[in-house]
């Protein structure tokens, strides 16, 4: 007897004796059976078959029980369900079933009985032959992927399984006719043949042909797109707010959420716009990153973008195609309630728009409208902060010679506990505070406000660093949170070139003499503020050389975790010397360029540059030729003091020696030789010359031949030359700008030669 004979008859045993007992231990009989039969290799349809010719015996019994149908029916269901059948519906579809059963019992062929069964079940079955073909499905199947039995057999590879339905090289190496037929389960995107995608679990197992023949397999398919989308919005979602969870400003948040919203629905490209006001265009922000405006795109591009902020808000809306009917070539979405945002996703070909495509979009257009409200805050926190900063760090507006920094290391705050000030004293004098709070952020720079409008109404008065220091301990002890903050306090006299200071245990000031690294200044030092009683407070003067660098900081820009404070504060003193002739800022943004740790500065940096700039230049000597000489020479030294570069210094000279020359020949024609009046001025980024005489120019003929060639040379060699002309005499005033000077048009080497011969043109 065969292990299906003897299925059978186990199987109408255990079925009679559920019928009489009905309990919940005769019932798991029917599992442990079902198995049994996944063991014995017992097919769908022996069982299915077995049941029915059992069933049908017993309803030809005198009496039989009016729910005989009923309950041997769960018992079918706990046998199937250990043969891994998909059951779901079964109960609720057994009206349909009984319906095609009464069909099938007038059915004399055991073919048709059996088609019947199998069109009653809910999930698609199929079955191969061994080329593996499918040479038989049910309605379910059909329903599913679109292909019904009309066009029976599909070879191998099915129809449905185009490339456009989602398979990549990986899938396809696995998924196999082989594998199919050696039984697998997995999930798989097929092109349903109305076009649509659909994903279906596939289930599949082999069995035996007649006699022993090559094997065949049978399988079943279960449609499972809506979770599978589910599943995909999801971890688009994910994505999507770990894409944007840094980004603070809503340019950030726009081009890389609009990035991944393209990625997430496969579009071919993907524009998020925001308007500002009604006068101006709107900003557009691209997937890809490049820029692109308001005009760059079309009529109908803009039409649609229009129409999409008027939308309600965090509803997709698909854009139909003109040429292809029940298709769409671009969806959109409103990003904002107050109509001033909208996205656009343009697909890479017109598809069918379906209700899981808009619901994905809608879901990510929730997710940029946070997004975008919190940058939006963001913006406004540090325009906040900006505001703030500007009213509490210092001046903007900067005498000569100096230049400012402030980094913060909270952001978006632009503010915290380190402040500058820049304050202009009586007698052509600079007051310079630089102070560091304990701690960071809105707490640190409330003190922070308090202590600096404290120093600079000190300042203001008239205190001496000294001085100043001592009566703003009195103030520190009286501010929560203002103890063991550390100042550095001077007073900058540039005519007497003299810089004199306090530190409330600060970092050491900097100066470096051109040329030269970086000194620190040690003197005048005491204990930070409000911490103990040290009055009176030391004060120290240096001297300021000309063309020196001072630099007072505080320790955020020296400081690291990893190293010696040390190395830090010679670091700044190695820039100064690399940049000693570089203007102020320049050395200000190299500082806090080249100090800059990788991951930015951990602690707030304030920075005063300040640098000794000469005094004027004043010469006066006969209008003479024999003085050239002289005035070259002395322009030579004080240029040279001042770290003005050589080009410059070369082509100035020459400028100042064709003015002067012109004074001597042009001035005193027939009289009595006077004298010239040449003066020098060095500021922060510009050189200024004036060359006067008390005598009277003759114009300039219309044909001057070799001649007169003295104005065209001082405009070439100058970034702008003025001439003044009164009874009083000529007076002209040239400057060169030290930054960005455009290189002279005559050759250095031989000018230097002609300066040097005091050659007069």
């Amino acid at each position: 007897m065969s292990a299906v004979d003897v299925f059978r008859g186990e199987y109408r045993s255990a079925l009679i004796e559920h019928l009489r007992l009905r309990t919940e231990a005769s019932l798991v009989v029917g599992h442990e059976l079902g198995r049994r039969a996944l063991v014995d290799d017992v097919s769908l349809l022996d069982v299915t078959e077995n049941h029915f010719r059992i069933v049908s015996e017993l309803e030809q019994a005198p009496t039989p029980p009016a729910d005989l149908a009923e309950v041997a029916l769960r018992f079918l269901l706990q046998t199937l369900t250990a043969l891994d059948v998909a059951t779901r519906g079964f109960l609720e579809g057994t009206r349909r079933f009984e319906q095609q059963r009464a069909r099938a019992n007038k059915l004399a062929d055991r073919d048709e009985f059996r088609r019947a069964v199998i069109d009653s079940l809910q999930d698609g079955f199929f079955v191969t032959d061994e080329a593996g073909s499918i040479v038989e499905v049910n309605s379910a199947f059909a329903a599913m992927t679109g292909y019904d039995a009309d066009r029976l057999p599909y070879p191998w590879p099915y129809p449905w399984l185009s490339r456009n339905a989602g398979l990549d090289d990986d899938f396809e190496s696995n998924f196999t006719i082989d594998a199919l037929r050696n039984g697998t389960r997995l999930s798989v995107p097929i092109t349903h043949s109305d076009g649509r995608k659909v994903w279906l679990a596939v289930t599949t197992s082999p069995l035996e042909g007649v006699d022993g023949a090559e094997s065949i397999f049978v399988g079943t398919i279960r449609d499972i797109t809506v979770e599978r989308h589910a599943a995909d919005r999801e971890q688009a979602a994910i994505r999507l707010a770990t894409a944007i969870a840094p980004a603070t400003s809503v340019a950030d948040v726009l081009t890389i959420g609009i990035r991944e919203c393209r990625d997430g629905v496969g579009a071919r490209r993907g524009l998020a716009v925001v308007w500002t006001d009604r006068f101006s265009d709107p900003a557009v922000y691209s997937a890809t990153g490049e820029s692109v405006s308001w005009a760059d795109l079309d009529a109908a591009e803009r039409d649609i973008l229009e129409r999409a902020r008027l939308q309600p808000a965090l509803t997709a809306v698909s854009v139909p195609d003109a040429d292809l009917p029940d298709t769409a070539h671009s969806i959109s979405a409103a990003i904002s309630g107050a109509a001033d945002a909208a996205l656009w996703l343009e697909y890479v070909a017109p598809q069918r728009s379906t209700a899981i495509d808009r619901a994905l979009v809608t879901m990510m257009a929730g997710h940029l409208s946070l997004a975008l409200q919190r940058a939006r805050s963001y913006d406004i926190a540090r325009e906040t902060s900006l505001t703030l900063q500007r009213a509490m760090l210092g001046p903007i507006a900067l005498p000569p010679g100096f230049a400012v920094r402030y980094e913060p290391a909270t952001p978006p705050l632009e503010i915290g506990g380190d402040w500058y000030d820049v304050v202009v004293l009586p007698g052509e004098r600079f007051g310079v505070i630089v102070g560091d709070c304990v701690g960071r952020g809105l707490a640190a720079a409330a003190v922070m406000g308090q202590l600096r409008s404290a120093a600079n109404a000190l300042m203001l008065r008239g205190a001496g660093p000294g001085q100043l220091l001592d009566e703003l301990d009195d103030v520190a002890g009286r501010i929560p949170g203002a103890e063991c903050t550390t100042v550095c306090a001077g007073i900058i006299d540039p005519i007497r070139g003299s810089f004199t200071y306090s530190s409330a245990g600060h970092m050491p000031a900097l100066l470096a003499a051109p040329d030269v690294s970086g000194e620190r200044l040690e003197g005048g030092r005491a204990l930070p503020l409000a911490s103990f009683d040290c009055s009176p407070r030391p004060e120290t003067t240096v001297q300021l050389p000309t063309g020196s660098t001072l630099v007072v900081y505080t320790d955020g820009l020296v400081e690291r975790r990893t190293e010696s404070i040390d190395i830090g504060i010679d670091k700044v003193g190695e820039v100064l010397l690399d940049l000693s002739r570089r203007a102020p800022d320049d050395v200000a943004d190299a500082v806090l360029e080249l100090l800059q740790p990788s991951e930015g500065y951990d602690d707030d940096v304030a920075m005063v540059i300040y640098r000794q700039q000469p005094l004027p230049m004043l010469i006066e000597v006969p209008a003479e030729g024999t003085q050239l000489g002289v005035l070259r020479a002395r322009l030579r030294t004080w240029m040279d003091s001042c770290g003005v570069p050589e080009q410059v210094v070369v082509d100035s000279i020459l400028a100042v020696n064709e003015a002067f020359s012109n004074s001597v020949e042009h001035a005193f024609r027939n009289v009595e030789p006077g004298r010239v009046t040449v003066t020098a001025v060095a500021a922060v980024d510009e050189l200024r010359f004036t060359v006067s005489d008390t005598g009277t120019w003759k114009e300039q003929a219309a044909d001057p031949g070799y001649r007169g060639r003295g104005l065209p040379m001082m405009r070439a060699l100058t970034d702008e030359v003025t001439i003044e002309r009164s009874d009083a005499g000529t007076t002209v005033r040239m400057s060169t700008l030290l930054t960005g000077h455009p290189v002279s048009k005559h050759q250095p080497n031989a000018a230097r030669q002609r300066d040097n011969e005091g050659v007069r043109r």
